[in-house]
């Protein structure tokens, strides 16, 4: 199961580099996951000062 930006996001951009399958990226409002890309991996929950990825 992907995980989603729910949100919460401040748009603070730490996910996106941490990201093994560059799933993320900056949206118009807050930044978003490629469902198709993610892995499921957590390392976008992982870093998020506001916990805002979350599993779908």
């Amino acid at each position: 199961m992907p995980h989603i930006i729910h949100d919460e996001c401040i748009s603070c951009g730490a996910c996106a580099p941490e990201c093994p399958t560059e799933a993320i990226s900056e949206g118009s409002s807050q930044y978003v996951i490629d469902p198709d890309k993610c892995i499921d991996c957590g390392v976008c929950a992982g870093v998020c000062p506001v916990e805002a990825p979350k599993p779908e």
